[in-house]
């Protein structure tokens, strides 16, 4: 079959392109510098800042024992008495630390759940889950409010650092669903109209505990 004039031009352009390679335009695109600079303040400040323009509401906890107070003070405050939490550990915890606030509602009935999580990540002001945790793939999603407790040594700079705390936790057995909540549930898809708790909390709230 006879290739046309215009069809000969063009491959023999891709000819000469092909035996002429083309340098690289970014050479350093593929080193292991990060992209974004790291701030300068403290991961806990960048963290916070991140999170609350985000409309997220950060706590500072010296440790358990505040970690309750601030928790009791809150629930009260708002009014929350139907407190939803299936992690046991989680549960231990706050238990041993004075806190009975546990009302065994279901997750559908619950004011607000309250969850850990897998890491921080300071850059972007996300909170990082994964379908390993007890909590599974729905209680951070469906009630209307979402707490989540974490610590300190649980901060990371970037989500890269966040994916290899958790391959270092999970080894081959990684989790089948790893999720970044970024502050509450938007979305502008309504006549370009801001609207948050469409497909998720209206409310996130993150206690970050020291020790």
């Amino acid at each position: 079959m006879a290739i046309s004039p215009s069809k000969e031009n063009i491959l023999k352009k891709i000819r000469m392109a092909l035996s002429h390679s083309t340098p690289l335009p970014f050479p350093q695109s593929e080193s292991k510098q990060f992209f974004f600079r790291k701030p300068g303040q403290e991961p806990e400040l960048e963290f916070a800042d991140q999170f609350t323009k985000l409309q997220g509401k950060f706590i500072y906890c010296l440790n358990h024992s505040e970690l309750v107070t601030q928790l009791k003070d809150l629930l009260t405050h708002r009014e929350w008495s139907r407190v939803y939490c299936c992690e046991d550990a989680l549960k231990s915890v706050l238990r041993q630390n004075g806190f009975t606030g546990f009302s065994g509602v279901a997750l559908k009935d619950c004011d607000v759940s309250i969850t850990g999580c897998e890491a921080l990540v300071a850059r972007t002001g996300s909170i990082v889950m994964s379908a390993a945790q007890q909590s599974g793939r729905t209680v951070s999603v469906y009630a209307p409010v979402h707490i989540c407790i974490a610590y300190v040594n649980q901060l990371v700079f970037d989500i890269k650092d966040a994916l290899q705390l958790i391959k270092d936790k999970y080894g081959d057995q990684l989790p089948s669903l790893i999720t970044f909540a970024t502050g509450p549930s938007r979305t502008a898809d309504i006549e370009k109209t801001l609207v948050v708790g469409v497909h998720g909390p209206k409310e996130v709230y993150l206690l970050l505990v020291e020790a």
